[in-house]
């Protein structure tokens, strides 16, 4: 049976944000009526969240008290303890939960212009999602954001701002450059040498990657990759151009990128060279850890899911990606326009995404840092990681992300890559790739021309 991409979370963000732009402002922003500071009110609208998903930190009785709306596990409390250490007027209050439900509820939260935080995360491929409800959030240059500028990635600096580069949504948090890790042991079965300086001279080039691929096939009968998604993430992420434009004009088939990588993964999956471990499977883990896989083409924040669901498994080394390392994944810290404490929020924003804070959650988390002045302290230079057997992989990362390029998403960037990989599905179960990117272009048109 064909796999077409999922719609119905995509389309509940889709009307929740076209909700945040349509809204009226009026009751956003100094309406002390309908728009509480209280922590307990920024909460409690949520269901999906629970006592364990919520920090408190400082004194109850502070006279500042911040809510801070994050997904995933990111450190940022611990880190926070210092900050109210220095302080003592300020509380901190963080909502941790999954990545879907804090946008659902963020989205939620800015449509119904109440019960928003002061801080929120949002990840980088939902960001241009937001884009258009630029009433909603507080532009950070009017606070000085541009005296931090330079302490950015350029690329990823742009990425936080309007198309017109006159506001600025959020401040740089963590970012995804692309790597490629490998089983040293699958390439010493396949009589291949093994030493990361050895394998990014043996793969340099996509090219050599296919014949490295056809040599593990025929030596040991394992595939080069885990599935068709992360090859064809890496290749897209490589590009300079994504599925929109500028001006969110629909460029799929008008701009080479995204073709190209779609029928160089095809052929590389009807060569064999990429199985079909899906991706947060327990299959998909299992195979990092039995070395089922020759290679895993991702970023850094990867590293510690292979750790997690390999953790004997100290086989694994990363390389460069060939031709270059991309970028996939990251997030940003916006201030919605409804908080009453915006200088405050801005001021704790900018010590926990400062340079020495970066380093301090790289460290803890394995966050990679958007600040490059990281990359030369020495705690960088000199770090080794005893996984990828005392390997600095932070140098690896470090120089894709200076590779990086900024890339515009666009709002419904996950409706088009949904189905995209929906079709690489597809082409793995045996149909057609001629025939899947037609498919997919018109499944594409039919979903952002609504």
């Amino acid at each position: 049976m064909k796999k077409y991409g999922l719609m119905a979370a995509l389309l509940a963000l889709s009307v929740a944000a076209a909700g945040c732009g349509d809204n009226n402002t009026n009751d956003t922003a100094g309406n002390t009526n309908d728009n509480t500071n209280d922590n307990d009110a920024a909460l409690a609208d949520n269901e999906d969240v629970n006592e364990d998903d919520v920090t408190s930190l400082g004194d109850e009785d502070a006279d500042v008290e911040l809510s801070f709306w994050l997904f995933g596990a990111t450190g940022y409390p611990e880190l926070a303890e210092e900050y109210i250490e220095e302080n003592p007027n300020v509380s901190i209050t963080f909502q941790e939960i999954e990545m879907g439900d804090h946008h659902n509820n963020l989205f939620t939260a800015l449509s119904a212009g109440s019960g928003a935080p002061d801080l929120a995360a949002i990840e980088v491929s939902e960001l241009d999602s937001y884009k258009s409800a630029e009433d909603r959030f507080v532009n950070l240059y009017d606070f000085g954001a541009e005296e931090l500028e330079d302490d950015y990635l350029d690329w990823v600096w742009e990425n936080g701002e309007s198309v017109e580069g006159d506001f600025l949504f959020g401040l740089p948090t963590d970012i995804g450059p692309t790597v490629m890790f490998y089983r040293t042991d699958v390439f010493e079965e396949a009589g291949l040498p093994s030493e990361p300086e050895e394998v990014e001279e043996l793969i340099s080039t996509w090219d050599d990657y296919r014949e490295v691929a056809q040599t593990i096939l025929d030596e040991t009968g394992k595939p080069m990759a885990d599935n068709p998604e992360t090859v064809f993430n890496a290749k897209r992420d490589q590009a300079p151009q994504a599925y929109f434009n500028e001006n969110d004009e629909l460029i799929l088939d008008d701009e080479p990128y995204v073709r190209e990588a779609f029928f160089e993964t095809s052929e590389m999956i009807q060569d064999g060279y990429v199985d079909n471990f899906g991706m947060w499977t327990p299959e998909w883990g299992g195979g990092m850890a039995d070395g089922d896989f020759a290679t895993l083409l991702a970023p850094a924040w990867m590293q510690g899911v292979i750790k997690g669901n390999a953790p004997d498994a100290t086989e694994w080394r990363v390389a460069a990606m060939p031709e270059g390392g991309g970028n996939w994944g990251g997030s940003y810290v916006a201030i919605p326009e409804q908080s009453e404490l915006q200088q405050e929020a801005y001021d704790f924003m900018t010590w926990l995404l400062a340079p020495e804070q970066q380093l301090k959650a790289f460290e803890n988390m394995g966050l990679f840092p958007s600040t490059p002045e990281v990359y030369d302290m020495p705690e960088f230079q000199d770090y080794s990681d005893d996984y990828f057997g005392g390997q600095n992989t932070a140098q690896v990362f470090a120089q894709s992300a200076l590779e990086g390029e900024h890339v515009h998403k666009g709002p419904q960037y996950g409706d088009v890559n949904s189905e995209i990989l929906a079709g690489l599905d597809n082409v793995f179960d045996g149909f057609d790739p001629e025939e899947e990117w037609e498919d997919v272009l018109s499944r594409v048109e039919q979903r952002t021309s609504r």
